[in-house]
């Protein structure tokens, strides 16, 4: 039960979260970015082989992973502007909020996009 100690009293803190969430999306979007070159690679090599591949695309499971893809990305693009203001603008106390406003900005982004997707 290190949560309740003083040691893991951090980890129930918001800003742990927010932080936590800004480095994962952040490595699963470099996770993400060889397969962003290989398709980058099928377009040079020629239009068969990439119309070939946008063809898989259209495959429900490709859809999920792009509106995850999304989602990621919203989330850490919020999290990088919520880190831009509380460096520069101070926010201080309101911080909790910022934390809310830029996990809810991320959250309706990808929903918009899963919605325009489907």
């Amino acid at each position: 039960m290190k949560a309740n100690t003083k040691e893991g009293r951090h980890r129930q803190h918001p800003h742990y979260w927010a932080f936590m969430a800004h480095r994962l999306s952040g490595l699963l979007l470099a996770l993400f970015l060889p397969a962003h070159f290989y398709v980058l690679a099928l377009a040079i090599q020629g239009e068969r082989r990439l119309d070939g591949f946008l063809r898989w695309t259209e495959a429900p499971a490709v859809k999920l992973g792009e509106i995850i893809l999304v989602g990621l990305l919203a989330l850490h693009m919020m999290g990088g502007l919520r880190l831009l203001a509380l460096e520069f603008l101070g926010l201080g106390e309101t911080a909790k909020t910022a934390i809310a406003i830029a996990s809810g900005s991320a959250a309706a982004i990808a929903l918009l996009f899963a919605f325009n997707v489907v």
